[in-house]
């Protein structure tokens, strides 16, 4: 019985002594259950709203008046033509436009309302349709009828807004999570030693090392964009080089964060798990594939603003489903390059420090 206790012993202090792994063992799951449970949201809330209207009489100011009132969206903007309506979602800076037929209040028989929102995310589009249906509906004794286009997704399929998703998880899985595992490997069997002592210098160690990943993900990249455009049918709308260097770029910040990783595991094991729960979870809950990042918490928007995968799928949708020039995913493309010199610098300097 002495020898079973002192075994318990040893393979407790075995284990506490790690406080990392702790820290993910234990504060992990206690963080997804907040999210879960309290956090994530699939309601519609704070939808930029941008009306277009020829004439503002009582009625239309009316059905304003009552989308404004409501907890899901905020009236921004007031234009006069649906095409100026499109460009505001088009940059970004609305959601949604609600547009009102000529003489709203005067022409019962012609009145109309018709609804403009972003495709790219076909749940979310219909979801915030619904809501400002009902919305409008509950207040009027004789509802017009209402008309409904999707911008960019006519056909309001799914894929628009799961592929690009899929390519910031598959990129972040293979760059990310299989260089920091790799890594550790060597660390960990202690070949890594063998490695220092050898004329290639430790920085070039590890480029080498990144290297396979590199072209396995380009292979996944350009995989995934065939299949997108021949088999489910989302077009190439922009510039091809262009998505090919934003993705280049995310693909160099994945591995910075993958070197950084191996940093901080000392094993293969909190390699994967910090790598796993670290930066694959929150990529998929926060970076707005699963749920809108309006609808969330402000703190969790805050912290969504720190994800890779938020910024890449918001620039990857701009280029590719939008069309749109470059210029305008620059803020996405600017964040993510100052991500990449920022944790790149940090892991380099780590990694450099530890192995002294």
């Amino acid at each position: 019985m002495k020898q079973f206790w002192s075994f318990v012993h040893k393979e407790s202090k075995h284990i506490f002594r790690d406080t990392r792994t702790m820290v993910i063992l234990f504060g992990m799951p206690v963080v997804m259950m907040l999210l879960f449970g309290f956090a994530i949201s699939t309601d519609v809330k704070n939808v930029r709203l941008a009306v277009v209207t020829s004439s503002m009489d009582h009625l239309t100011q009316q059905t304003i008046d009552r989308l404004n009132a409501s907890e899901y969206f905020t009236v921004l903007y007031r234009t006069s033509t649906p095409a100026e309506a499109e460009h505001l979602i088009r940059d970004q800076k609305a959601d949604m436009a609600v547009v009102f037929s000529s003489q709203f209040a005067n022409r019962p028989d012609t009145r109309s309302i018709q609804f403009l929102t972003d495709g790219t995310d076909p749940n979310t589009g219909l979801t915030r349709t619904a809501y400002a249906q009902q919305i409008i509906a509950s207040g009027n004794s004789h509802p017009a009828p209402t008309l409904q286009r999707m911008l960019y997704n006519p056909q309001m399929k799914s894929a628009y807004n799961f592929v690009p998703g899929i390519m910031g998880m598959l990129l972040m899985l293979i760059c990310a999570m299989m260089t920091s595992v790799s890594i550790a490997k060597e660390k960990e069997r202690g070949t890594m030693e063998v490695l220092l002592v050898s004329p290639m210098r430790p920085l070039m160690i590890i480029i080498a090392k990144a290297v396979p990943y590199l072209a396995l993900s380009l292979g996944i990249l350009i995989t995934i964009l065939l299949m997108s455009h021949y088999i489910l049918g989302v077009p190439l709308q922009g510039n091809i080089v262009a998505i090919f260097l934003v993705s280049m770029l995310y693909i160099l910040l994945a591995l910075s964060l993958g070197l950084l990783v191996s940093v901080v595991a000392k094993t293969q094991l909190v390699a994967m798990l910090v790598s796993g729960m670290l930066l694959l979870l929150p990529c998929i809950l926060l970076s707005g594939i699963m749920y809108p990042i309006e609808s969330m918490p402000a703190i969790l928007q805050w912290v969504s603003a720190i994800m890779p995968a938020r910024w890449f799928i918001a620039a990857i949708k701009k280029l590719m489903i939008m069309g749109v020039s470059w210029q305008m995913a620059l803020q996405e493309i600017t964040v993510m390059a100052v991500m990449t010199i920022i944790i790149l610098t940090i892991a380099l300097a780590k990694f450099k420090t530890r192995l002294e």
